[in-house]
Parts: C-alpha cells; structure tokens; sequence
C-alpha cells in the first residue's frame, strides 16, 4: 500500500434517489423510499473511494463486513450525501465510519471494513473455486 493512509482520511458520494433505488422485492415496490440495500451501495462506495488512491498496482480492496443502521427514510428526487471516514487502518483492513444524510438529516450510519489483498491471490482463489464447481457438475 502507498503511504498516507491512515485515520481520518475521508471521502464523499452524492446521489439523487430514483425509482429503481425503490426498497422493492420480485420487481413490486414495497415502501416508496430509498432501498437500504442501495443506500449500502453508496456507502461502500464512499468506503472504496478512501482506499483508492493508496492501493498499488498489484492490490486490491473488497468489502468485508457491513454494520449499518437505515434510520430515515429518503424519497425519490431527494440528493443524498455519504461520507466514509477511515477509523482503523492496517497492512490488512481498513475500518471506515460512514453516514449517508439529506441534508441534515441522518438517514443511515454504520461501518464498513474492507479487507486488503493481492490480486493474484483473488485469481488463485477465484481459479480453485471455478475448477470446485467443474468438478461437482460435471464441467458444465
């Protein structure tokens, strides 16, 4: 990883709520709101934008652990602001506090941690999984 990442290091997505962000299940809306499944897209989002420009060219990033609570709701038309805030940083893990808001009012706060690898360690892994699966159906 390149030097300077570390706490405090932040970064910003902002988006505007539209019909397919809908909570919805089967193509059906449920609830006329902002989905928290896409509010979670924009939060991890926000969460990658931070380790970006750190990440040599041989690493990569990928989400780890989620914990987030969708407080308020947003509707559609509504500009919506997320901030991720890096708060633990390590050789294999960064931790980052993120808050999506509508101005000032919060509509959702958790933490997102992404975890820190080689590609070719992915490739290696993705390449054992792919021959696993030949091997049970028969290399379809």
């Amino acid at each position: 990883m390149k030097p300077g990442l570390k706490p405090g290091v932040r970064a910003e997505v902002t988006f505007t709520v539209t019909e397919a962000m809908l909570a919805g299940f089967d193509d059906a809306v449920v609830h006329p709101v902002l989905s928290t499944v896409s509010m979670i897209y924009h939060m991890e989002k926000a969460g990658r934008m931070i380790i970006l420009p750190y990440l040599e060219p041989d690493e990569e990033g990928a989400g780890y652990e989620v914990c987030v609570r969708h407080l308020r709701p947003a509707v559609v038309g509504e500009t919506v602001v997320v901030e991720a805030t890096a708060t633990a940083v390590d050789e294999r893990f960064v931790v980052a506090d993120v808050r999506a808001r509508v101005g000032e009012r919060v509509i959702g706060e958790g933490t997102f941690t992404q975890v820190l690898f080689r590609k070719e360690t992915l490739a290696r892994k993705i390449g054992a999984l792919k021959q696993a699966l030949k091997r049970t159906t028969g290399g379809a």
